[in-house]
Formats: C-alpha cells, sequence, structure tokens
C-alpha cells in the first residue's frame, strides 16, 4: 500500500531567515511542519555555519526553483586574515597561516585586491563541497585524505563592497552569479595579500528579486497561530520566474 501524504496542500514561497548551526535541509523540515505542508523545497543550499535567505517552495511554487537556482545572489560577508583553512572556513582545520608578527593588512591594500575580483573568472570549487565525482560528493574524498582535480567554473562577481574594516577581520558584500563558493573568494583574497585567509561568517541577503528583509525568521514562524499568512502566494510572485520544477530539493 502505498504511503498516504500527510500534511496541508499549501502553495507559495517562504522566504526564511536560516539560523546559524542547522542545515538548510533541517531548517526546511522544521518550516514545513511549522506550516503542516504536504511539499516543500528549498532553492539553495546554505551551509551550517551561514544564516541568511533561504527560499522555501510549497506546493506549486516548486515550479519557480530553476529560476532561483540561477539567480544572482548576494551574501555579507566576514573575513579573518592571518590563517587558511581547508574549508576556507572557520569550520575547518589551518593548513597555512601568516608569519610570526602578523598584525594585520591595510585598507588600502585590500580595497586594491578587492577590485582585482570583479568581473568574469574562473574559481576552482574547494574539495569540501557537495559537488560530486563519480556520484560520491568532493567531501567524501576530502575526508579521506584525497585532493583531486577540479574543473575551474567560469563566474561572475557584480561587485564587492568594503562594509568594515579592521587589520585582522574585514566585513564585505558580494554580489555575484550562481555557482560562486564565497569560501573559495575568502581564501583568494587571503592569498592575494600575502597573509592567508578564511570566512569567519555568512549571511546571504539576497536571491533574484527576493530580499532577506522579507524573510522570517524560524523560531517566530514557529510560534505563530497561522503561519501560512506569511506565505507569498503564487499570483503575488515576481514576473519572470519561469516554470522548471525538476531542480528543487523537495521532501
Amino acid at each position: 500500500m502505498a504511503k498516504q501524504r500527510r500534511g496541508r496542500v499549501l502553495d507559495g514561497v517562504l522566504l526564511l531567515d536560516k539560523p546559524v548551526g542547522l542545515s538548510s535541509n533541517h531548517a526546511l523540515q522544521r518550516a514545513k511542519r511549522a506550516l503542516d505542508a504536504q511539499k516543500a523545497g528549498h532553492t539553495g543550499t546554505l551551509d551550517p555555519f551561514a544564516t541568511g535567505l533561504l527560499i522555501c517552495c510549497l506546493g506549486k511554487a516548486t515550479k519557480i526553483s530553476g529560476s532561483m537556482l540561477n539567480a544572482d545572489k548576494t551574501y555579507v560577508a566576514t573575513l579573518a586574515f592571518g590563517q587558511e583553512t581547508d574549508s576556507g572556513d572557520l569550520t575547518g582545520v589551518v593548513l597555512e597561516q601568516a608569519g610570526e608578527g602578523f598584525d594585520g593588512v591595510s585598507e588600502s591594500d585590500l580595497r586594491q585586491v578587492l577590485k582585482t575580483f570583479v568581473g568574469t573568472q574562473l574559481q576552482i570549487p574547494p574539495m569540501i563541497s557537495a559537488l560530486k565525482r563519480d556520484g560520491k560528493p568532493l567531501y567524501e574524498y576530502a575526508r579521506q585524505g584525497i585532493v583531486l582535480e577540479r574543473e575551474p567554473r567560469e563566474i561572475t562577481i557584480r561587485h564587492v563592497d568594503l562594509l568594515s574594516f579592521g587589520p585582522k577581520h574585514a566585513m564585505i558584500e558580494v554580489s555575484c552569479t550562481k555557482g560562486t563558493y564565497i569560501r573559495t573568494l575568502a581564501q583568494d583574497i587571503g592569498r592575494k595579500l600575502g597573509c592567508f585567509g578564511h570566512l569567519s561568517a555568512l549571511r546571504r541577503t539576497r536571491v533574484g528579486p527576493f530580499s532577506l528583509d522579507q524573510a522570517i525568521e524560524l523560531e517566530p514562524l514557529q510560534t505563530m497561530s497561522e503561519p501560512e499568512k506569511v506565505l507569498l502566494p503564487m499570483n503575488e510572485l515576481p514576473e519572470g520566474l519561469l516554470p522548471s520544477a525538476k531542480n528543487a530539493v523537495t521532501t
């Protein structure tokens, strides 16, 4: 006997502000339970340490998933200078570090380096990523100490703005095309500065036409008596989001 689906049939888009410490799928599952929704999927993974805009599509709204996966994205990233990790972020193991007596970078040097990353370029994906080789994610090879050749991918950085500066930490805003690894960008910035670097925090603020200031945090969503009221209905979605349901991560 086929397993009967549970939950309500809901159609619409939930703009969720994913909290730190949860995987994107875990956050989606909690939101799905809060809404008692029958079908839901997200359209672009955030690492557990990252926060910010996670677009969750319910029911017929999964048709916009292709557009969202291909959309430009904007992030606020915090860079830490002086150490490089195997993952490119604060969760990894330190592989390289600046020499003894390193007291930080100058703001003028950082601004000059940031300018060099604006535009179309090739970026090598990190080994600790969900990209697959022979059906197995790269991070599984990395856990075994295996480093594989990765094909560089063309990305475009629309802009990089310096939001705040300190000699050992800086906050930048990055607008970029799909497939851009901000962890790798942080690593490459550190290398170009000659001091190494990694990503210490990441927050996604925009995906295509959707902005973080429209999003709801998970905890308030879970305590609402009528959480479905925060959904964007199908007839209020921005124009130009062409149907493409095949790429949704549905559960």
